[in-house]
């Protein structure tokens, strides 16, 4: 029989090695980041002693790789939200603009699944509605990877699409929009009280492609918290219980924030502020026609290769805004 607090030990140390693992592959980075930097050093004098000009290609491709690396190194030390580290969870919604919204929504729930993948991290669809004729209405999925939130809570807001419609015969400008919420996805027991009079439980079948309980039983889950109005939704788990107990912890986190924000008088400091899916209110915009561009508006970053930003090429944006959000009020001005 173990003593009293046994796991709770174990679970430390846990916490304590991954830390330390952590911490390890930090100076581990720095200090080849460091021999790089050397490496450069000694080809700029190899090139100047000998003037030979046949090392210049590979010190511009040894110094882009440095830079590249540098500033991937130095983005990190941007992360020190308390929650920056954890899992994110996402939420894309269509907004107005019907079916090509529904598919705007499709692509950047494509973009994000992209982006994720080339990070080495993994995505897991909770909650997933289909578009009547195309794309997606609404998707929530989980992002596994460390600093996951970190980088992901710069994408909060509403993404406008510019573009030639595929939907329309007559080939004319559409714009779409659709809403895209990221949380932290906060492990353990959150000491948040609920009060059961305050909530509205639905049950209803599951949708999308995979798994065996899609649209046989009523086992997905909707949560509405009426004094709010914040709705979580989970239909991946194998029961309804398991849902249930998905919804119920993404619930009491986003509670906790909103009470945490609330204290802190800084609401959009974590969540974002929430506001209409339509024209206006947009946090970035992705032109196909007349001309590419996509264009952050928050920090003014400009990249006119929308194939690869769609592609899941956004961490000049990420960036971008993490340096932004660092400055005084009279820096972003």
């Amino acid at each position: 029989m173990e003593a009293p607090g046994y796991w709770d030990d174990v679970e430390k140390s846990q916490e304590g090695m991954k830390e330390l693992n952590r911490l390890k592959e930090e100076k581990q980075a720095f200090e080849d980041l460091q021999r790089s930097y050397e490496d450069i050093e000694t080809l700029l004098e190899m090139g100047y002693e000998e003037n030979d000009e046949s090392l210049i290609p590979e010190i511009e491709e040894e110094l882009k790789q440095f830079v590249e690396t540098f500033e991937s190194m130095r983005i990190k030390t941007l992360l020190s939200g308390e929650y920056d580290k954890e899992d994110a969870i996402v939420t894309l919604h269509a907004g107005a603009g019907g079916t090509e919204s529904c598919d705007w929504t499709g692509m950047l729930y494509r973009m994000y699944s992209r982006w994720a993948e080339s990070h080495g991290f993994s995505v897991e669809v909770l909650d997933y509605l289909e578009g009547d004729e195309a794309g997606i209405k609404s998707v929530t999925f989980e992002v596994h990877g460390e600093n996951a939130y970190g980088y992901l809570k710069s994408e909060k807001g509403v993404h406008r699409l510019v573009r030639i419609s595929p939907f329309n015969a007559a080939g004319k400008r559409q714009t779409s929009f659709a809403s895209c919420d990221v949380m932290p996805d906060i492990e353990g027991d959150i000491d948040v009280e609920i009060n059961p009079d305050d909530l509205r439980i639905d049950t209803y079948r599951s949708s999308g492609a995979g798994g065996q309980h899609i649209n046989k039983t009523s086992s997905a889950i909707r949560i509405t918290h009426i004094p709010t109005g914040i709705v979580v939704q989970c239909q991946n788990e194998r029961s309804q219980h398991q849902n249930k107990d998905k919804a119920m912890q993404m619930l009491k986190a986003k509670l906790y924030l909103l009470e945490q924000q609330k204290q802190a008088e800084k609401l959009s400091g974590i969540r974002g502020e929430v506001s209409d899916i339509a024209w206006g209110n947009q946090i970035r915009s992705y032109v196909l026609q007349p001309y590419t561009m996509v264009k952050d508006h928050r920090t003014n970053e400009e990249i006119s290769n929308v194939d690869a930003v769609l592609d899941g090429k956004i961490d000049p944006f990420i960036n971008a805004y993490l340096k932004w959000v660092n400055l005084s009020p009279e820096e972003k001005e």
